[in-house]
């Protein structure tokens, strides 16, 4: 590949990245803040509500991808004929689910407690299904394109509807409504935007034989997003059914919040990286070495992010909801922790994915589920458990269950890479062990900020993340990390001359 190639790929992938994250944290602040405001308004038990109806979508959501919007994503140079025929599939599925849980609606009820007020709130909620199919493909292009500016801005403009229909509701007194049609204006301003601002059109035409070549990359892709919409969602199903609505909503707000990070990151590096992995998937070499670079970039971002938000939970949650999530914190920081190793088996899904081997995601998924109900079994028996200081103790028993088989699903899918990406495990562990080593010295101070008298909440959560940021930004500059280089490179616009760290 001759330089100049290299140069226009690597600031394709710098501009893409950079939108990617800009999205990411717009979207992020817009949502917190919203999520701020109904938190202070609504009960957790109306969070609980939507919390159950959630796990429902999650699974009716999956179903109308079908995996083949990722395998367009593994496709070196899809058609137009291509795009269409998974936008008409994705509608065809949605509407036919949407009657399917319509009718089942009040089944859904009898699930969660019995509780009627699921059946109106699932009916409306699922419209989101029909509305956010005709957005999948639009986005898909664009990211196969390298070109997500768009994706970003129809984002923010659908949080911010999301945001004025959800406060409004809120305020005039309709409880959990005020969450479903947040939903729906979020799901109606997105699809719209990225309609109007695009040139695309599909063809009104539909090839049974294109689906069918999606199939072998799709389908296992599927399989691998069921097993893992189950591995995300099983909390909240049992939780909602063993124990009850109140302790759902304070799980819900735990999740929604670490999810804020774990999720993020995720997106942003499948977005970003696997239009990329997927163009060099015949070249052995340069595929380990993007590997390589694409692991050390999510752990210098990765172990900081989720190990200072866990730190910094008690005066975060304080600050934004005072004391009425309490119980939520300890969820909240067990979540963030689990999520290191989501995110980690979530990159290197990216790299299967990537060389088109659909069959190891599923092996991937079967292998996260099984160590997942496995501590589900283990830790069920206590799931309804409390005390008199925490009425969700319970709850976090069965959250270090789930955070044992992270980790072990970790280990197991970082073996399975090792074999198909031509690097050592000592390789991975190196790219990961100095950017953990740095974030354990950066927390070390905050960890100590709270027992300082007379700090208030906002003042403590300051304290902590400039502290943080000197010491992780500090010792990286003096070890040279050619990763914060390019960072903060592609941020500036500076070209990095850091050592491979």
């Amino acid at each position: 590949m001759d330089s100049s190639n290299g140069g226009e790929l690597k600031q394709s992938v710098a501009r893409t990245l950079k939108w990617n994250v800009i999205d990411r944290l717009s979207s992020q602040v817009l949502y917190a803040v919203t999520g701020i405001v109904l938190a202070r308004m609504l009960t957790e038990e109306e969070f609980g509500l939507v919390g159950a109806i959630l796990v429902f979508q999650a699974f009716a959501s999956l179903f109308i991808d079908s995996g083949f919007a990722s395998a367009l994503l593994q496709r070196k140079s899809p058609t137009r004929l291509d795009y269409s025929t998974v936008l008409w599939f994705n509608l065809a599925v949605s509407v036919a689910l949407y009657i399917i849980l319509f009718i089942f609606a009040p089944v859904i009820a009898d699930i969660f407690q019995g509780d009627e007020r699921l059946i109106p709130l699932s009916r409306v909620m699922f419209l989101t299904f029909i509305i956010n199919s005709l957005s999948i493909v639009q986005v898909n292009r664009l990211i196969k394109l390298m070109d997500t500016k768009m994706v970003a801005v129809s984002n923010s403009l659908g949080l911010v509807a999301g945001a004025v229909s959800g406060i409004y509701f809120a305020v005039s007194g309709y409880g959990a409504w005020a969450l479903v049609w947040q939903a729906i204006s979020i799901a109606v301003v997105k699809t719209a935007t990225l309609w109007l601002t695009s040139d695309w059109r599909p063809v009104w035409q539909f090839s049974w034989s294109i689906l069918r070549g999606f199939f072998n990359v799709g389908s296992g892709i599927m399989v691998s997003s069921f097993l893992n919409t189950v591995f995300q969602t099983i909390g909240s199903f049992i939780i909602g059914n063993r124990v009850s609505l109140g302790s759902l909503g304070y799980y819900t707000q735990a999740d929604k919040w670490s999810k804020m990070g774990v999720t993020s990151l995720s997106q942003v590096f499948t977005s970003s990286f696997i239009p990329l992995l997927s163009g060099v998937q015949d070249d052995a070499e340069r595929f380990a070495r993007m590997c390589g670079k694409t692991h050390r970039l999510a752990a210098y971002l990765l172990f900081p992010a989720m190990c200072l938000l866990a730190v910094m939970a008690t005066p975060m949650f304080h600050t934004l909801f005072g004391q009425k999530w309490d119980p939520s914190i300890v969820l909240f920081q067990l979540l963030l922790l689990r999520g290191i190793f989501m995110v980690l088996s979530s990159l290197y899904s990216n790299f299967i994915l990537s060389l088109g081997r659909a069959r190891l995601l599923v092996v991937c998924e079967i292998i996260r589920d099984s160590a997942a109900i496995i501590a589900i079994l283990a830790t069920l028996p206590f799931i309804k458990l409390s005390t008199v200081s925490n009425i969700v103790y319970g709850v976090e028993i069965f959250l270090w269950g789930q955070f044992a088989a992270a980790v072990i699903t970790w280990l197991v899918t970082l073996i399975i890479i090792v074999r198909i990406t031509s690097r050592s495990v000592t390789a991975y562990l190196a790219d990961l062990a100095p950017y953990c080593a740095i974030t354990c010295l950066g927390l070390l101070p905050c960890i100590y900020i709270p027992a300082v008298a007379g700090l208030s909440a906002p003042v403590i959560c300051v304290v902590q993340l400039l502290a943080f940021a000197v010491i992780y930004l500090g010792v990286n500059a003096m070890m040279k990390s050619r990763i914060q280089a390019d960072v903060l490179g592609y941020l500036f616009g500076k070209k990095s001359r850091g050592k491979q760290m």
